[in-house]
């Protein structure tokens, strides 16, 4: 029988971004996995730090090296291995104009509206990303806000960072306040894997917030196995739920981890029961230090054939990329290579 990790699911979610797991050692522990075997591995912390919520750590099981959540977060030998394929801007974000802001794509703009995380995924495209020069203070946004007045073409604005919602609910709804007195948007957008790894996140007061505003509200999670989407997720999904917001979910392909159609249908599957609509399932993007997750475009075709003939249609997410440069994803066609 698989043992899994209790944790105190009382706490409010700032006391446990506070008591997040930083050392290789420690999460090994908790796991019942010995960590002088792992040292090799644990070295990896140096080059992007380990962290890790224990209400994330709760869902892994004890004793197995390959659970499909610690590999997502476990530092590994193979990130010291340089590829030529690979860069530490694999999506060409750095050289920007705008510090905090994106606006490469025409009729929404991007906000690096908080430049830090409550998990550390080690496949994360923001890996090398130098957040020191973006972050975003109340000033800066409202410098933001007018930028975004300034340009009508622009209907939605995107949260992300980082993570947006390591704000607290008064600076959410500052912004919110500010984004509504804005006649060119119909809809505010936010990216977060915050509610996946503390629930505790999605709070009563941030819900009455969104249920009060005019514009639509779409939160997009980040999960990519169905071990993460357990019934304290679930049940802060339909608060979500409850105060209007669409709930998307786009996922990372990553090799032993979810590279196989039963785990994109169970994820599916999963997802949905919770309320939310798979939407992207991403090809990794080529940032040093993550090579060892990648999945090859003829494998990722062959899994969605799979998917394709067990789902219906509205619980398969489309298969993309993200090359830098681009205005768009890049749709990756389904037909295998001859």
């Amino acid at each position: 029988m698989i043992q899994r990790i209790e944790v105190n699911l009382h706490k409010n979610w700032q006391k446990e971004l506070a008591d997040v797991v930083t050392r290789p050692e420690e999460l090994l522990s908790m796991l019942d996995l010995p960590p002088d075997a792992y040292q090799p591995d644990s070295e990896a912390k140096s080059l992007f730090n380990l962290r890790v919520p224990r209400p994330f750590i709760a869902k892994m099981a004890k004793g197995d090296p390959r659970d499909p959540l610690l590999l997502q977060v476990l530092p590994r030998r193979q990130e010291f291995q340089q590829h030529s394929q690979y860069s530490v801007d694999p999506l060409q974000e750095q050289d920007n104009n705008e510090p905090g802001l994106l606006h490469k794509y025409r009729s929404r703009v991007l906000l690096m509206f908080k430049t830090a995380c409550a998990i550390n995924c080690r496949y994360c495209f923001r890996r090398h990303f130098p957040y020191q020069d973006n972050q975003l203070n109340k000033a800066a946004l409202a410098d933001k806000l007018t930028y975004i007045g300034h340009h009508p073409e622009i209907n939605e604005v995107i949260l992300s960072g980082g993570d947006p919602l390591m704000a607290k609910d008064e600076a959410l709804a500052w912004f919110l306040d500010k984004l509504e007195q804005l006649p060119n948007i119909k809809r505010l957008r936010i990216h977060s894997r915050l509610p996946v790894t503390i629930p505790a996140r999605i709070t009563e007061q941030l819900c009455q917030r969104f249920a009060q505003s005019p514009l639509q509200i779409v939160f997009v999670h980040h999960i990519n196995h169905a071990n993460e989407v357990d019934e304290v997720f679930s049940r802060a999904c339909k608060k979500l739920t409850q105060a209007g917001v669409t709930q998307l979910n786009q996922a990372v392909l990553l090799k032993e981890v979810n590279a196989n159609a039963a785990a994109q249908i169970t994820l599916s599957e999963r997802l949905f029961a919770a309320g939310i609509l798979p939407y992207y399932l991403h090809q990794l993007d080529k940032v040093q230090g993550a090579a060892h997750f990648e999945v090859s475009d003829d494998e990722a075709r062959a899994i969605m054939a799979e998917v394709l003939s067990e789902l219906p249609g509205f619980l398969v997410p489309k298969l993309v990329r993200e090359v830098g440069g681009e205005r768009s994803k890049t749709p990756i066609d389904l037909h295998l290579e001859p």
